[in-house]
């Protein structure tokens, strides 16, 4: 269904990832938390024309990772991919995006009026291939989840034939790990041991917030897609985002917090659908599922943080 592409910016400690369709998707999105950075999220809305994406960006640098989708856009549209209006007038490629904020991780950021999300984006274009590795890459090359690292994580299962993936770059003021600091909140999504297997010993009810939450405000923010591998109604997908969102709640604590913009896309070929409420039901939980499973991954793999120490 697409093709992902990686770059990063080892010094600056930052990076963009770019889901590169075959063909242009059904889109839709989900936001919750209160600070988003988005772009484009009203073009693939309810209420829009067409509700196709050509691509999707992620990336670190908050707002100033907004520029990445416009390096993409400007280079599809050179490729001759987007939308042909006019006859003779240059093809407008619809490329809606979201960032996180890791504009504090010490990291050097200051490009002054260069930020480097327009080369990271481009060089993630060209990187573009059908596997993706996990961790530390991409959008979540300098992520942070409460006091440890994130990174980026993918995770898929299937529903009587129909595949379900989430790619999620998680940068969290929430905790992944239960009070016992081993155990991962996704544990029970966990297929085959797949982030350590650790599992909880006396299970006691957790603090409103735990003590390994990130100490910055306005510091965070969870964001990626979950793609379905066959056709869904414009209401089916927008639902399907919705109920991915409760993966973060499953493998994070705190989430969607006031200074969250927790942001995920969902994607699928276009096509005739049959509304069947039932399966977009179960397609919305496994969804969630993967994304618990996402999260878990990707900081499970990332270069620093708690994965060594708990294993």
């Amino acid at each position: 269904m697409l093709r992902i592409g990686h770059a990063h910016h080892v010094t600056a400690r930052t990076g963009v990832t770019v889901l590169l369709p075959d063909e242009p998707l059904s889109c839709a999105v989900d936001m919750r938390g209160g600070g988003p950075a988005t772009r484009e999220t009203d073009a693939v809305g309810s209420e829009a024309t067409l509700g196709i994406a050509h691509a999707v960006v992620l990336a670190g640098g908050s707002v100033f990772g907004l520029g990445a989708a416009d390096a993409v856009a400007g280079r599809l549209s050179a490729r001759g991919v987007g939308l042909t209006l006019v006859p003779g007038t240059p093809a407008v490629p619809i490329v809606p995006a979201a960032c996180l904020y890791d504009l504090n991780n010490g990291g050097a950021k200051e490009w002054e009026e260069a930020p480097p999300y327009g080369a990271l984006a481009r060089e993630a274009l060209g990187a573009a291939s059908r596997e993706s590795g996990q961790g530390s890459l991409g959008a979540g090359y300098g992520a942070t989840a409460g006091a440890w690292r994130g990174g980026f994580g993918v995770a898929s299962a299937a529903f009587e034939g129909i595949t379900v993936t989430a790619w999620i770059a998680t940068n969290a003021i929430g905790s992944p790990l239960m009070p016992d600091g081993r155990t991962f909140w996704a544990w029970p999504f966990e297929r085959d041991g797949e982030f350590g297997g650790r599992r909880p010993g006396t299970m006691e009810p957790p603090p409103a917030l735990p003590e390994d939450i990130k100490g910055g405000a306005a510091t965070a923010t969870c964001i990626g897609a979950v793609g379905v591998s066959v056709a869904q109604s414009r209401g089916a997908l927008k639902r399907i985002a919705v109920m991915a969102q409760d993966g973060l709640a499953r493998a994070l604590r705190p989430s969607h917090a006031p200074f969250d913009g927790d942001t995920i896309f969902a994607l699928a070929p276009q096509g005739e659908t049959t509304d069947d409420p039932h399966r977009t039901m179960a397609l919305g939980s496994l969804a969630a599922d993967c994304v618990a499973r996402a999260v878990a991954l990707g900081c499970w793999h990332a270069e620093e943080g708690f994965a060594r120490t708990v294993r």
